[in-house]
Protein backbone atom coordinates (compact mmCIF):
# COMPACT_ATOMS: atom_id res chain seq x y z
CA UNK A 1 0.00 0.00 0.00
CA UNK A 2 1.55 3.30 -1.10
CA UNK A 3 1.18 6.22 1.32
CA UNK A 4 -0.76 9.11 -0.17
CA UNK A 5 -0.34 12.44 1.69
CA UNK A 6 -3.81 13.47 0.51
CA UNK A 7 -5.29 10.54 2.43
CA UNK A 8 -4.17 12.29 5.61
CA UNK A 9 -5.29 15.76 4.61
CA UNK A 10 -8.82 14.83 3.58
CA UNK A 11 -9.42 12.66 6.63
CA UNK A 12 -7.96 15.32 8.93
CA UNK A 13 -10.07 18.01 7.29
CA UNK A 14 -13.21 16.01 8.06
CA UNK A 15 -12.02 15.33 11.62
CA UNK A 16 -11.36 19.05 12.11
CA UNK A 17 -14.82 19.93 10.82
CA UNK A 18 -16.53 17.42 13.09
CA UNK A 19 -14.41 18.46 16.09
CA UNK A 20 -15.20 22.14 15.71
CA UNK A 21 -18.88 21.36 15.18
CA UNK A 22 -18.88 19.29 18.37
CA UNK A 23 -17.12 21.96 20.40
CA UNK A 24 -19.50 24.64 19.12
CA UNK A 25 -22.49 22.53 20.20
CA UNK A 26 -21.26 21.88 23.75
CA UNK A 27 -22.51 25.10 25.44
CA UNK A 28 -26.11 24.63 24.27
CA UNK A 29 -26.63 20.89 23.85
CA UNK A 30 -28.10 18.71 26.62
CA UNK A 31 -25.32 17.51 28.87
CA UNK A 32 -26.50 13.90 29.01
CA UNK A 33 -26.23 11.50 26.02
CA UNK A 34 -29.35 10.87 23.94
CA UNK A 35 -28.83 7.12 23.67
CA UNK A 36 -27.25 4.19 25.48
CA UNK A 37 -24.20 2.03 24.81
CA UNK A 38 -26.46 -0.99 24.16
CA UNK A 39 -28.43 0.92 21.53
CA UNK A 40 -25.26 2.15 19.85
CA UNK A 41 -23.79 -1.35 19.92
CA UNK A 42 -26.77 -2.55 17.85
CA UNK A 43 -26.07 0.21 15.33
CA UNK A 44 -22.44 -0.87 15.08
CA UNK A 45 -23.15 -4.60 15.04
CA UNK A 46 -22.19 -6.34 11.83
CA UNK A 47 -19.30 -8.02 10.07
CA UNK A 48 -16.04 -6.25 9.31
CA UNK A 49 -16.25 -4.87 5.73
CA UNK A 50 -14.58 -7.05 3.16
CA UNK A 51 -12.39 -4.30 1.72
CA UNK A 52 -10.99 -0.81 2.31
CA UNK A 53 -13.08 2.34 2.73
CA UNK A 54 -12.29 5.96 2.02
CA UNK A 55 -10.65 7.42 5.19
CA UNK A 56 -12.66 10.65 5.02
CA UNK A 57 -15.90 8.69 4.66
CA UNK A 58 -14.93 6.57 7.69
CA UNK A 59 -14.47 9.74 9.78
CA UNK A 60 -17.88 11.04 8.66
CA UNK A 61 -19.48 7.71 9.60
CA UNK A 62 -17.70 7.65 12.96
CA UNK A 63 -18.87 11.15 13.88
CA UNK A 64 -22.45 10.43 12.86
CA UNK A 65 -22.63 7.17 14.81
CA UNK A 66 -21.00 8.58 17.96
CA UNK A 67 -22.81 11.93 18.19
CA UNK A 68 -25.99 10.82 20.02
CA UNK A 69 -23.91 8.84 22.53
CA UNK A 70 -21.58 11.66 23.51
CA UNK A 71 -21.78 13.15 27.01
CA UNK A 72 -21.08 16.89 27.01
CA UNK A 73 -18.26 16.46 29.51
CA UNK A 74 -16.46 19.56 28.17
CA UNK A 75 -19.51 21.66 29.14
CA UNK A 76 -19.28 24.28 31.85
CA UNK A 77 -22.45 22.67 33.24
CA UNK A 78 -20.85 19.26 33.79
CA UNK A 79 -20.25 18.75 37.52
CA UNK A 80 -20.31 14.95 37.68
CA UNK A 81 -17.36 13.08 39.19
CA UNK A 82 -14.15 15.10 38.85
CA UNK A 83 -13.89 15.62 35.11
CA UNK A 84 -12.21 18.70 33.74
CA UNK A 85 -12.60 20.19 30.29
CA UNK A 86 -9.71 20.71 27.90
CA UNK A 87 -7.84 23.98 27.47
CA UNK A 88 -7.49 25.07 23.81
CA UNK A 89 -3.68 24.87 23.76
CA UNK A 90 -3.74 21.44 25.40
CA UNK A 91 -6.26 20.11 22.88
CA UNK A 92 -4.27 21.41 19.93
CA UNK A 93 -1.03 20.02 21.38
CA UNK A 94 -2.69 16.63 21.78
CA UNK A 95 -3.52 16.64 18.08
CA UNK A 96 0.15 17.34 17.33
CA UNK A 97 1.25 14.51 19.61
CA UNK A 98 -0.88 12.11 17.58
CA UNK A 99 0.36 13.50 14.26
CA UNK A 100 4.01 13.38 15.34
CA UNK A 101 3.51 9.72 16.35
CA UNK A 102 6.54 9.61 18.64
CA UNK A 103 7.15 6.69 20.96
CA UNK A 104 8.13 8.87 23.88
CA UNK A 105 10.12 6.34 25.91
CA UNK A 106 13.75 7.24 25.15
CA UNK A 107 15.57 10.57 25.27
CA UNK A 108 17.89 9.39 22.48
CA UNK A 109 15.14 8.39 20.04
CA UNK A 110 12.64 11.19 20.73
CA UNK A 111 14.60 14.20 22.01
CA UNK A 112 11.86 16.72 21.26
CA UNK A 113 9.16 15.12 23.36
CA UNK A 114 11.62 14.12 26.10
CA UNK A 115 12.84 17.71 26.45
CA UNK A 116 9.31 19.13 26.39
CA UNK A 117 8.18 16.69 29.09
CA UNK A 118 11.25 17.49 31.17
CA UNK A 119 10.42 21.20 30.98
CA UNK A 120 6.79 20.51 31.94
CA UNK A 121 7.98 18.45 34.91
CA UNK A 122 10.25 21.24 36.11
CA UNK A 123 7.36 23.72 35.91
CA UNK A 124 5.13 21.37 37.92
CA UNK A 125 7.72 21.02 40.69
CA UNK A 126 8.07 24.80 40.83
CA UNK A 127 4.31 25.50 40.82
CA UNK A 128 3.51 22.94 43.51
CA UNK A 129 6.54 23.60 45.68
CA UNK A 130 7.85 20.05 45.39
CA UNK A 131 11.54 19.18 45.77
CA UNK A 132 13.79 20.15 42.87
CA UNK A 133 15.40 17.10 41.31
CA UNK A 134 12.36 14.90 41.82
CA UNK A 135 11.54 12.48 39.03
CA UNK A 136 8.35 13.38 37.15
CA UNK A 137 6.60 10.74 35.04
CA UNK A 138 3.51 11.02 32.85
CA UNK A 139 1.14 8.07 33.27
CA UNK A 140 -2.24 7.10 31.84
CA UNK A 141 -4.10 8.71 34.75
CA UNK A 142 -4.34 9.16 38.49
CA UNK A 143 -4.55 5.45 39.28
CA UNK A 144 -1.26 4.70 37.56
CA UNK A 145 0.31 7.82 39.04
CA UNK A 146 -0.54 6.33 42.44
CA UNK A 147 0.91 3.04 41.21
CA UNK A 148 4.22 4.73 40.39
CA UNK A 149 4.52 6.46 43.77
CA UNK A 150 3.57 3.32 45.66
CA UNK A 151 5.88 1.14 43.54
CA UNK A 152 8.75 3.46 44.46
CA UNK A 153 7.66 3.26 48.10
CA UNK A 154 7.53 -0.55 47.99
CA UNK A 155 11.04 -0.62 46.52
CA UNK A 156 12.40 1.81 49.08
CA UNK A 157 10.99 0.22 52.23
CA UNK A 158 12.12 -3.26 51.17
CA UNK A 159 15.58 -1.95 50.30
CA UNK A 160 15.59 -0.47 53.80
CA UNK A 161 15.33 -3.93 55.38
CA UNK A 162 17.76 -5.58 52.97
CA UNK A 163 15.24 -7.42 50.79
CA UNK A 164 16.18 -7.51 47.06
CA UNK A 165 12.71 -7.16 45.53
CA UNK A 166 13.79 -7.26 41.91
CA UNK A 167 15.67 -10.52 42.38
CA UNK A 168 13.53 -12.31 44.95
CA UNK A 169 10.03 -10.90 44.36
CA UNK A 170 7.48 -10.42 47.11
CA UNK A 171 6.93 -14.07 48.07
CA UNK A 172 8.68 -14.92 51.31
CA UNK A 173 9.74 -11.35 51.90
CA UNK A 174 8.93 -9.01 54.77
CA UNK A 175 5.30 -7.97 54.88
CA UNK A 176 4.69 -4.32 53.99
CA UNK A 177 2.00 -2.58 56.02
CA UNK A 178 0.16 0.20 54.20
CA UNK A 179 -1.89 2.73 56.17
CA UNK A 180 -4.49 5.07 54.68
CA UNK A 181 -7.38 7.19 55.87
CA UNK A 182 -10.85 5.67 55.96
CA UNK A 183 -11.92 8.00 53.16
CA UNK A 184 -9.06 7.33 50.76
CA UNK A 185 -9.96 7.10 47.07
CA UNK A 186 -10.55 3.69 45.50
CA UNK A 187 -7.66 4.26 43.08
CA UNK A 188 -5.26 3.85 46.02
CA UNK A 189 -6.73 0.42 46.74
CA UNK A 190 -6.44 -0.48 43.04
CA UNK A 191 -2.79 0.50 42.89
CA UNK A 192 -2.06 -1.49 46.04
CA UNK A 193 -3.79 -4.53 44.52
CA UNK A 194 -1.73 -4.21 41.33
CA UNK A 195 1.41 -4.09 43.47
CA UNK A 196 0.49 -7.17 45.50
CA UNK A 197 0.24 -5.20 48.74
CA UNK A 198 -3.40 -5.91 49.59
CA UNK A 199 -5.81 -3.56 51.30
CA UNK A 200 -4.51 -0.84 53.62
CA UNK A 201 -4.93 -0.64 57.36
CA UNK A 202 -7.52 2.11 57.81
CA UNK A 203 -6.90 5.10 60.05
CA UNK A 204 -9.81 7.06 61.53
CA UNK A 205 -10.79 10.29 59.80
CA UNK A 206 -12.76 13.32 60.96
CA UNK A 207 -16.16 14.45 59.68
CA UNK A 208 -14.58 15.99 56.55
CA UNK A 209 -12.59 12.86 55.74
CA UNK A 210 -9.19 14.07 57.01
CA UNK A 211 -6.88 11.61 58.77
CA UNK A 212 -6.76 12.26 62.51
CA UNK A 213 -3.09 12.63 63.48
CA UNK A 214 -3.57 11.10 66.94
CA UNK A 215 -5.20 8.04 65.37
CA UNK A 216 -2.33 7.82 62.90
CA UNK A 217 0.25 7.99 65.69
CA UNK A 218 -1.54 5.19 67.52
CA UNK A 219 -1.74 3.05 64.37
CA UNK A 220 1.95 3.63 63.65
CA UNK A 221 2.92 2.44 67.12
CA UNK A 222 1.25 -0.89 66.39
CA UNK A 223 3.10 -1.45 63.10
CA UNK A 224 6.41 -3.26 62.76
CA UNK A 225 8.46 -3.72 59.62
CA UNK A 226 8.33 -1.90 56.27
CA UNK A 227 5.54 0.68 56.18
CA UNK A 228 3.88 3.01 53.66
CA UNK A 229 1.43 5.79 54.50
CA UNK A 230 -1.05 7.11 51.92
CA UNK A 231 -2.28 10.66 52.45
CA UNK A 232 -4.93 12.55 50.48
CA UNK A 233 -4.94 16.01 48.94
CA UNK A 234 -8.59 16.59 48.12
CA UNK A 235 -11.26 14.33 49.58
CA UNK A 236 -13.69 12.90 47.05
CA UNK A 237 -16.77 14.32 48.80
CA UNK A 238 -15.57 17.26 50.86
CA UNK A 239 -12.44 18.39 49.04
CA UNK A 240 -10.61 18.41 52.39
CA UNK A 241 -6.88 17.81 52.78
CA UNK A 242 -5.11 15.54 55.23
CA UNK A 243 -2.88 17.50 57.67
CA UNK A 244 0.33 16.93 55.73
CA UNK A 245 3.12 18.23 57.93
CA UNK A 246 1.96 16.51 61.10
CA UNK A 247 1.13 13.21 59.41
CA UNK A 248 4.35 13.06 57.39
CA UNK A 249 6.39 13.74 60.52
CA UNK A 250 4.63 10.93 62.41
CA UNK A 251 5.23 8.50 59.54
CA UNK A 252 8.87 9.45 59.03
CA UNK A 253 9.56 8.96 62.76
CA UNK A 254 8.68 5.31 62.12
CA UNK A 255 10.71 5.08 58.91
CA UNK A 256 7.63 4.95 56.66
CA UNK A 257 7.39 6.08 53.05
CA UNK A 258 4.69 8.73 52.54
CA UNK A 259 2.70 8.92 49.32
CA UNK A 260 0.14 11.66 48.57
CA UNK A 261 -2.86 10.98 46.34
CA UNK A 262 -3.77 14.40 44.97
CA UNK A 263 -5.78 13.56 41.86
CA UNK A 264 -7.45 16.99 41.77
CA UNK A 265 -6.40 18.64 45.03
CA UNK A 266 -2.63 18.67 44.57
CA UNK A 267 -3.03 21.77 42.39
CA UNK A 268 -4.25 23.73 45.42
CA UNK A 269 -0.55 24.09 46.25
CA UNK A 270 -0.19 26.43 43.26
CA UNK A 271 -2.51 29.02 44.83
CA UNK A 272 -1.56 31.46 47.60
CA UNK A 273 -5.16 31.19 48.83
CA UNK A 274 -5.11 27.42 49.25
CA UNK A 275 -1.52 26.24 49.68
CA UNK A 276 -1.78 26.52 53.48
CA UNK A 277 -4.17 23.56 53.32
CA UNK A 278 -1.17 21.59 52.10
CA UNK A 279 1.45 22.87 54.52
CA UNK A 280 4.22 20.26 54.66
CA UNK A 281 3.31 18.74 51.28
CA UNK A 282 6.93 18.92 50.17
CA UNK A 283 8.06 16.72 53.07
CA UNK A 284 6.37 13.60 51.64
CA UNK A 285 8.19 11.11 49.40
CA UNK A 286 5.90 10.79 46.37
CA UNK A 287 2.86 12.48 44.91
CA UNK A 288 0.21 11.70 42.28
CA UNK A 289 -2.21 13.87 40.35
CA UNK A 290 -4.41 13.63 37.27
CA UNK A 291 -3.79 16.42 34.78
CA UNK A 292 -7.16 16.07 33.04
CA UNK A 293 -8.89 17.16 36.23
CA UNK A 294 -7.84 20.52 37.67
CA UNK A 295 -5.27 21.36 34.97
CA UNK A 296 -7.76 20.60 32.15
CA UNK A 297 -5.65 18.70 29.62
CA UNK A 298 -7.04 15.83 27.50
CA UNK A 299 -7.50 12.38 29.01
CA UNK A 300 -4.66 9.86 29.34
CA UNK A 301 -2.45 12.08 31.46
CA UNK A 302 -1.58 11.40 35.07
CA UNK A 303 1.49 12.86 36.75
CA UNK A 304 3.67 10.93 39.19
CA UNK A 305 6.37 12.71 41.19
CA UNK A 306 8.98 10.92 43.31
CA UNK A 307 11.46 12.91 45.40
CA UNK A 308 14.25 10.32 45.27
CA UNK A 309 14.76 9.02 41.72
CA UNK A 310 16.66 5.90 42.83
CA UNK A 311 13.75 3.71 44.03
CA UNK A 312 11.38 4.65 41.21
CA UNK A 313 13.98 3.88 38.57
CA UNK A 314 14.85 0.62 40.32
CA UNK A 315 11.17 -0.33 40.38
CA UNK A 316 10.20 0.69 36.84
CA UNK A 317 13.37 1.20 34.79
CA UNK A 318 14.95 -1.33 32.46
CA UNK A 319 18.40 -1.91 30.98
CA UNK A 320 18.63 -3.99 27.82
CA UNK A 321 20.91 -4.21 24.80
CA UNK A 322 18.51 -2.96 22.16
CA UNK A 323 17.56 0.21 24.05
CA UNK A 324 19.87 3.21 24.21
CA UNK A 325 19.63 4.30 27.84
CA UNK A 326 20.28 7.80 29.07
CA UNK A 327 23.43 7.85 31.15
CA UNK A 328 22.88 11.11 33.02
CA UNK A 329 20.60 12.91 35.49
CA UNK A 330 17.15 13.20 33.92
CA UNK A 331 16.99 9.53 32.97
CA UNK A 332 14.72 8.14 30.27
CA UNK A 333 10.98 8.72 30.33
CA UNK A 334 10.41 4.95 30.53
CA UNK A 335 12.38 4.87 33.80
CA UNK A 336 9.53 6.71 35.55
CA UNK A 337 6.32 5.07 34.30
CA UNK A 338 5.08 1.49 33.81
CA UNK A 339 5.22 1.52 29.98
CA UNK A 340 8.14 1.22 27.59
CA UNK A 341 6.02 2.46 24.69
CA UNK A 342 3.69 5.42 25.13
CA UNK A 343 2.45 8.64 23.59
CA UNK A 344 4.01 11.93 24.66
CA UNK A 345 1.44 12.70 27.34
CA UNK A 346 3.48 15.49 28.87
CA UNK A 347 3.35 17.64 25.75
CA UNK A 348 -0.26 18.82 26.31
CA UNK A 349 0.73 19.52 29.93
CA UNK A 350 3.54 21.74 28.69
CA UNK A 351 1.12 23.51 26.31
CA UNK A 352 -1.44 24.04 29.08
CA UNK A 353 1.16 25.48 31.45
CA UNK A 354 2.80 27.57 28.73
CA UNK A 355 -0.54 29.06 27.67
CA UNK A 356 -1.64 29.81 31.25
CA UNK A 357 1.60 30.96 32.82
CA UNK A 358 1.93 31.10 36.59
CA UNK A 359 -0.85 33.66 37.06
CA UNK A 360 -3.16 31.71 34.76
CA UNK A 361 -2.69 28.50 36.75
CA UNK A 362 -3.47 30.39 39.95
CA UNK A 363 -6.53 31.97 38.34
CA UNK A 364 -7.71 28.57 37.08
CA UNK A 365 -7.36 26.90 40.49
CA UNK A 366 -8.94 29.77 42.41
CA UNK A 367 -11.72 30.15 39.83
CA UNK A 368 -12.78 26.52 40.21
CA UNK A 369 -12.89 26.89 44.00
CA UNK A 370 -14.82 30.18 43.73
CA UNK A 371 -17.43 28.53 41.52
CA UNK A 372 -17.80 25.70 44.03
CA UNK A 373 -18.44 28.23 46.81
CA UNK A 374 -20.95 30.11 44.63
CA UNK A 375 -22.81 26.88 43.90
CA UNK A 376 -22.85 25.90 47.56
CA UNK A 377 -24.08 29.32 48.67
CA UNK A 378 -26.75 29.49 45.98
CA UNK A 379 -28.02 25.98 46.60
CA UNK A 380 -28.01 26.45 50.37
CA UNK A 381 -30.56 29.25 49.92
CA UNK A 382 -33.05 26.81 48.40
CA UNK A 383 -35.52 25.42 50.97
CA UNK A 384 -34.81 21.77 51.73
CA UNK A 385 -31.18 21.74 50.56
CA UNK A 386 -28.41 20.73 52.95
CA UNK A 387 -24.77 21.41 52.15
CA UNK A 388 -23.04 18.64 54.07
CA UNK A 389 -19.37 19.62 53.81
CA UNK A 390 -17.15 22.57 54.53
CA UNK A 391 -16.53 23.85 51.00
CA UNK A 392 -12.76 24.23 51.22
CA UNK A 393 -11.92 23.60 47.56
CA UNK A 394 -13.89 22.34 44.55
CA UNK A 395 -16.28 19.72 45.99
CA UNK A 396 -19.85 20.21 47.26
CA UNK A 397 -21.96 17.43 48.79
CA UNK A 398 -25.73 17.94 49.03
CA UNK A 399 -28.73 16.19 50.52
CA UNK A 400 -32.45 16.85 50.05
CA UNK A 401 -34.01 15.44 53.20
CA UNK A 402 -34.09 11.65 53.34
CA UNK A 403 -32.23 9.30 51.00
CA UNK A 404 -35.28 8.56 48.87
CA UNK A 405 -35.86 12.23 48.14
CA UNK A 406 -32.17 12.81 47.42
CA UNK A 407 -32.21 9.96 44.91
CA UNK A 408 -35.37 11.38 43.32
CA UNK A 409 -33.87 14.84 42.91
CA UNK A 410 -30.66 13.35 41.51
CA UNK A 411 -32.59 11.32 38.91
CA UNK A 412 -34.75 14.29 37.93
CA UNK A 413 -31.67 16.45 37.49
CA UNK A 414 -29.82 13.92 35.33
CA UNK A 415 -32.91 13.17 33.25
CA UNK A 416 -33.36 16.88 32.52
CA UNK A 417 -30.02 17.06 30.69
CA UNK A 418 -29.62 20.67 31.82
CA UNK A 419 -26.61 19.93 34.01
CA UNK A 420 -24.89 16.79 35.23
CA UNK A 421 -24.17 16.10 38.89
CA UNK A 422 -23.48 12.61 40.20
CA UNK A 423 -25.03 10.70 43.04
CA UNK A 424 -22.92 9.15 45.78
CA UNK A 425 -23.07 7.90 49.37
CA UNK A 426 -21.27 9.70 52.22
CA UNK A 427 -21.64 9.83 55.99
CA UNK A 428 -24.23 7.04 55.76
CA UNK A 429 -26.43 9.17 53.49
CA UNK A 430 -27.23 9.24 49.79
CA UNK A 431 -26.02 12.53 48.38
CA UNK A 432 -25.75 14.62 45.24
CA UNK A 433 -22.08 15.42 44.63
CA UNK A 434 -20.95 18.51 42.74
CA UNK A 435 -17.41 18.60 41.37
CA UNK A 436 -16.25 21.87 39.82
CA UNK A 437 -13.42 21.00 37.45
CA UNK A 438 -13.97 22.79 34.13
CA UNK A 439 -12.04 25.91 33.17
CA UNK A 440 -15.00 27.14 31.11
CA UNK A 441 -17.60 27.12 33.92
CA UNK A 442 -18.77 30.72 34.40
CA UNK A 443 -21.33 32.69 36.41
CA UNK A 444 -24.09 31.83 33.94
CA UNK A 445 -23.33 28.10 34.25
CA UNK A 446 -23.46 28.39 38.04
CA UNK A 447 -26.81 30.21 37.92
CA UNK A 448 -28.21 27.70 35.42
CA UNK A 449 -27.08 24.82 37.64
CA UNK A 450 -28.81 26.27 40.69
CA UNK A 451 -32.01 26.77 38.68
CA UNK A 452 -31.81 23.21 37.34
CA UNK A 453 -31.55 21.79 40.87
CA UNK A 454 -34.50 23.91 41.96
CA UNK A 455 -36.60 22.54 39.08
CA UNK A 456 -35.53 18.98 39.86
CA UNK A 457 -36.68 19.47 43.45
CA UNK A 458 -40.05 20.81 42.31
CA UNK A 459 -40.84 17.87 40.01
Amino acid sequence: MTADPNAFSTALDRAHAHATEWLASVPTRPVSPRTTADELAKTLDGPLPGGPSDPAAVIDELAAVAEPGLMAMPSGKFFGWVVGGTLPAALAADWLVTAWDQNAGMRYATPATAAIEQAAGDWILDLLGLPRGSDVGFTTGGTMANFVGLAAGRQSVLDGVGWDLNTLGLAGGPRITVLAGRERHASVDLALRYLGLGLPVLVDADAEGRIIPAALAEAMREVTGPTILCLQAGNLHSGAFDPMRECVAIAHEHGAWVHVDGAFGLWAAASPLYRDHLDGLDTADSWATDAHKTLNVPYDCGIAVVANPKPVRAALGVQTSYLINADHGPGDPFDKVPELSRRARGVPVWAALRSLGRSGVVQLVEGLAANARALAEGLARLPGVEVLNDVVFTQVSLAFGDDENTRRVTKNLIDSGLVWMSGSHWRDRDILRVSVSNWSTDDTDVADAISAVERAMAQ
